[in-house]
């Protein structure tokens, strides 16, 4: 029995549905590479905020701990501090007895580390340290270390018993004897491109101290 062979109509039909389908193919492959490349962005930015939040509350929880926090003083306190380009800023101020993974010593580290934090335009969240234990203490500014370049706010929120609501501000809110309450809750804004999420941090209330007896 004789064979009969493709034409030439069927050749090059079978050649334009297999080019079709090869474009087709391409284009789903190039779009599904594109879509997978925006979601990584956005899982990477979810898990830089997950793991800078942890941090901070873990930094937060230690600085509530004695011997950090004695029985007779607060953990946090609004405190102006001269930064190293010689402004003074009044910010969140704690101390790590231990001091940070963070912090990188030029010598020794060193114990009682006074932390403060700060938000700074084009730089991000910023840890400002240093040991009350270096003769430079009070001379000296704090080192200044980023712990988030995409940190682009820092609100405070403050509990209000009389209205029973909270109120968050962008300042550091003035008390009655003059000085600055410390607030309850940080309220932390990350920002990557167009997108933006706010994280509320609670400040952990201070452990009374191992009495000296």
């Amino acid at each position: 029995m004789k064979r009969r062979g493709f034409t030439l109509l069927e050749t090059l039909l079978a050649l334009a549905l297999t080019g079709l389908l090869m474009v087709g193919l391409n284009t789903f492959i190039f779009s599904m590479g594109e879509l997978w490349g925006r979601n990584t962005d956005l899982r990477l930015f979810d898990q830089h905020i997950r793991a800078v939040t942890r941090f901070l509350q873990h930094e937060l929880r230690a600085a509530a701990r004695p011997p950090a926090a004695s029985a007779d003083s607060t953990p946090f306190t609004m405190t102006e501090i001269r930064t190293q380009a010689g402004m003074t800023e009044t910010l969140l101020t704690f101390e790590l007895f231990e001091g940070s993974r963070l912090f990188v010593w030029p010598g020794q580290p060193l114990p009682e580390v006074v932390c403060s934090l700060s938000v700074r335009e084009g730089a991000g969240l910023l840890f400002l340290w240093h040991s009350r234990v270096e003769k430079s203490f009070d001379e000296q500014p704090p080192r200044e270390t980023v712990v988030s370049p995409l940190v682009t706010g820092l609100g405070y929120d403050y509990y209000d018993a009389d209205f029973k609501n909270w109120k968050n501000e962008t300042t550091p809110r003035r008390n009655s004897q003059g000085g600055y309450d410390a607030p309850q809750r940080l309220r932390l804004k990350f920002t990557y491109h167009t997108r933006s999420q706010e994280v509320l941090i609670v400040l952990p209330a201070g452990t009374q101290g191992i009495p000296a007896f």
